[in-house]
């Protein structure tokens, strides 16, 4: 079962549009395999702003939030989490504005562990639990922590505007592709897990980290576990056909030769995953890069 990708977003870079009332977004010009066109920065509320995932250490966007919020007072930056694409312009952003930064807390694996996309400079100035509260006036966010993707991946689910059932879903649930989970930070249990999590709530629109806005999420967040599902026993077998594999001897079997080859370091971090899933569950067993099936 393979979920309905969403690709159309003709939203120029640096341009602002306001997605539904009380939100707007941003997308910076850092486009690419994994980013699709490019990072969505969400500006939350007017007159007093809280700016959602500021991007990359990247000039051009930074200006482009502070000329949508001329005249606003920018009191607080969120963070999802703290891949460089995400978290690293918020120095700049709050040195121009003061605001106060939020976030689940620094990146959980370091870069000689594995950690090596992480934004390991990120502190936020206010941890934010599961379930922890932002206030913005007339609107409030609460934190749902939403690790799989990343340890410390938030979603936002917003309450104000008249508006019902919006969530920010970040990198964990996006229109346009599936999400990459690459160990040791990304965890392909936990991902199922808040997968779950997020089934058993009601929201009617999400709004993701990349790619246009979602409608009819619970029917996509549906066909998304059962195309992992899917994929977890195409690695399954794969393994079992090989007898002894890598991850990355598993992707031509698993995802085809059609692959795009930008995209096969990303396949085989997400092949791990289930991979050590699979161990941790007792199908496979794992001797240091080699996995077998049981």
């Amino acid at each position: 079962m393979s979920p309905n990708f969403l690709r159309e977003d003709d939203l120029p870079h640096g341009a602002v549009e306001e997605i539904v009332p009380g939100v707007r977004r941003i997308l910076c010009a850092n486009p690419g395999p994994f980013t699709f066109r490019g990072t969505n920065t969400y500006l939350i509320g007017r007159g007093a702003v809280s700016v959602l995932d500021p991007g990359p250490a990247d000039a051009a966007h930074c200006a482009a939030i502070l000329r949508a919020t001329e005249g606003e007072r920018v009191r607080q930056i969120l963070v999802s989490h703290t891949h460089r694409d995400h978290s690293p312009g918020v120095a700049a952003l709050a040195e121009a504005t003061g605001a106060t930064s939020y976030g689940f807390g620094p990146h959980l694996t370091p870069a000689d562990a594995g950690g090596e996309g992480g934004d390991h400079a990120f502190r936020p100035d206010v941890t934010l639990p599961d379930g922890g509260v932002v206030e913005g006036g007339d609107y409030r966010l609460t934190a749902l922590h939403t690790p799989g993707h990343c340890a410390n991946h938030l979603c936002f689910a917003l309450e104000g505007f008249g508006a019902h059932g919006v969530l920010f879903s970040a990198d964990h649930v996006m229109g346009w592709s599936t999400t990459v989970v690459g160990p040791p930070d990304g965890d392909m249990a936990a991902y199922m897990a808040s997968l779950a999590k997020l089934s058993a709530r009601d929201d009617r629109l999400y709004l993701p980290g990349h790619g246009p806005k979602l409608p009819d999420p619970g029917s996509f967040v549906a066909a998304l576990a059962a195309h992992r599902r899917e994929r977890e026993q195409k690695v399954l077998d794969a393994l079992r056909a090989a007898k002894r594999a890598t991850a990355v001897e598993l992707v031509p079997p698993v995802y085809g030769p059609e692959l795009d080859p930008r995209l096969v370091n990303g396949a085989a971090r997400s092949l791990l995953a289930h991979l050590i899933k699979l161990a941790a569950e007792g199908q496979a067993q794992r001797d240091g890069e080699h996995f077998e099936a049981r």
